[in-house]
């Protein structure tokens, strides 16, 4: 279906139009002009539609106009597969419901006091939203009652089969009365859904989004072939190029995520994570700080980032290409909302990525564009030119003159002016020593593919060869940290070995001696280059201009509690 139409030329009342026209709608999304008119007849309907597309309005507005506000009793159930969904679904609620008087919605899920969500229904609510596992909660324990539901809303149906909550639905669905209006919303139609459709709904209206209506013209997207130790890197130097204020960047796993997390914070970036081993208080606060800026960037696994909705994220980051076509669509829907423009950025580290990226390109139909990673010269250009666009601007207006007399100060204090302004772009700028090579971005597709197909062999080999040592006091997860223990710079013969008296047996890690020497000796972590984490003891290698200046910073501090010591490497 691809026919959109007014919301002015729908059968609504005017409280809806109200709330709509605040929200800065005008023209119905095609999945909100397939399924509001049948969901508003009573129909049982099945959306097939991505995230961005308007599903929740295509739902909450007919649910909202078919409630009775007169009734106390809970009318409306709607399922939702993450507690982050379930709070943006209410929230859109609450949004649509602005004008309508005597309508009380509430979002149940796990990890938040049951005792309140318990108070409030015994209040009175007509619609409840929440996540299968905690609506199961309450009805096991009597307090939400669905005797009185005319409506069941599955959002992302799929998603929920995949997380198995499957028995969970089919019991809460076999609660509610057999006279009432079952709606399915989903980005596949799977046949475990399919079989779910036959056993609980009616001759459903299936309202469909292709997948040309899928491709958001809005958002640039682009792909980029690099070494996987090269991602920090490539993503830093994205943003300073497209000076990007607020990004997502999605990991396939939680390990991913708290490991690019430590990577980024330890370069000083704004970041936080979002995975399913945090607590909801957690969870809560890391959304919120992304919501409201005190964060710009959030790292999350595909699941965590259900529910995520804010409208000015300038770009997206694939860290991780996603293992389905499907994902991809959720991720890069992230940006480029509200009719304002977005980019995605996808990272190739292997043969087998650009599989998976040719997948993508067959099932969205839509260009993507090879990219080049900015070269360190271009970054500074970059960052010169944009300096001076400010300064220029600034001269010429009347805000500078309260500061000219510390200016003034400055001229007479014998300190050269080309050292003040030295020190202003330093401050401005940042460091612009050259850490990591242009050169170490490129990725060797054809060696590669060769490691894709020997790899295997090779590393059954090496794991055998290493299991005496394993078993001798280190297990494999030694072995896969020594593999991450590396950051950027290299040995080459300007970096010097330092020797420091604290190991693994100490609890220390890569991002703890990164975090000591550069905060001591008040150095960029992009100088200190590999480490090496041995039992009772480490080593780092250091620029050879700066490792008399760490060694004398780290003199009587400590690392995790220990007292440490730094010497030149015999």
């Amino acid at each position: 279906m691809e026919q959109t139409i007014k919301f002015t030329d729908m059968d609504l009342s005017e409280e809806l139009l109200l709330a709509v026209q605040d929200m800065g709608f005008i023209n119905a999304s095609p999945i909100q002009s397939g399924a509001i008119p049948y969901i508003l007849q009573g129909r049982d309907v099945i959306g097939q539609a991505q995230t961005g597309t308007g599903k929740t309005a295509a739902f909450a507005i007919p649910t909202l106009e078919l409630i009775n506000p007169e009734s106390k009793k809970v009318q409306a159930l709607v399922m939702c597969p993450t507690r982050e969904l379930a709070l943006q679904v209410s929230e859109e609620f609450k949004k649509l419901s602005k004008y309508k008087k005597g309508i009380k919605t509430l979002a149940i899920y796990g990890g938040e006091s049951i005792e309140r969500q318990i108070s409030t229904l015994k209040q009175g609510v007509q619609i409840v939203i929440g996540t299968p596992g905690r609506i199961m909660d309450h009805i096991d324990r009597g307090t939400l009652r669905l005797s009185d539901v005319e409506m069941v809303i599955l959002d992302e149906a799929d998603e929920m089969l995949n997380m198995g909550f499957i028995e969970d639905i089919e019991s809460i669905l076999s609660n509610i009365p057999e006279e009432r209006q079952t709606v399915f919303f989903s980005a596949t139609m799977p046949k475990p859904i399919m079989d779910l459709t036959k056993r609980f709904q009616q001759n459903p209206e299936i309202i469909k989004v292709t997948k040309k209506e899928l491709t958001v013209s809005n958002i640039e997207q682009f792909y980029y072939e690099i070494k996987s130790a090269a991602r920090t890197e490539a993503m830093s130097r994205l943003i300073d190029m497209y000076n990007l204020k607020l990004m997502l960047v999605f990991c396939n796993t939680k390990k991913g995520v708290d490991e690019l997390v430590e990577e980024l914070q330890l370069r000083n970036m704004q970041a936080e994570g979002l995975h399913g081993d945090l607590r909801q208080t957690q969870r809560n606060n890391v959304l919120s700080k992304f919501k409201n800026g005190v964060i710009n960037m959030l790292v999350a696994t595909d699941v965590a980032a259900r529910g995520i909705d804010v409208d000015n994220v300038d770009a997206v980051f694939n860290y991780d290409i996603p293992l389905d076509q499907e994902n991809y669509v959720h991720r890069i829907g992230r940006t480029g909302r509200a009719g304002k423009s977005g980019k995605s950025f996808t990272f190739i580290t292997g043969k087998k990525d650009v599989l998976k990226l040719k997948d993508v390109l067959s099932y969205t139909k839509a260009p993507i564009t090879k990219g080049e990673i900015p070269t360190s010269e271009e970054i500074i250009e970059f960052k010169k030119k944009q300096f001076f666009e400010k300064v220029s601007n600034l001269i010429y207006t009347d805000e500078l003159k309260e500061y000219q007399p510390i200016a003034e100060e400055y001229l007479h204090s014998g300190i050269a002016p080309k050292n003040i302004i030295a020190a202003l772009l330093k401050l401005q700028l940042g460091n612009l020593t050259k850490v990591y090579k242009d050169d170490d971005f490129k990725l060797n597709l054809e060696r590669s593919r060769r490691d894709d197909n020997s790899g295997g062999r090779d590393r059954d080999r090496r794991d055998r060869d290493r299991g005496e040592r394993d078993r001798g006091g280190r297990d494999r997860g030694d072995r896969n940290e020594r593999r991450k223990e590396r950051t950027f710079g290299d040995a080459n013969g300007k970096m010097i070995k330092v020797f420091i008296n604290l190991g693994r047996n100490h609890n220390v890690r890569p991002g703890d001696i990164v975090g000591a020497l550069a905060g001591e000796a008040k150095i960029d972590g992009r100088l200190i280059g590999d480490i090496e984490i041995r039992d009772k003891h480490s080593y780092v290698y250091l620029p050879k201009d700066i490792v008399n200046r760490v060694i004398d910073a780290m003199e009587d501090n400590k690392i995790k509690g220990n007292k440490v010591n730094l010497e030149l490497a015999k």
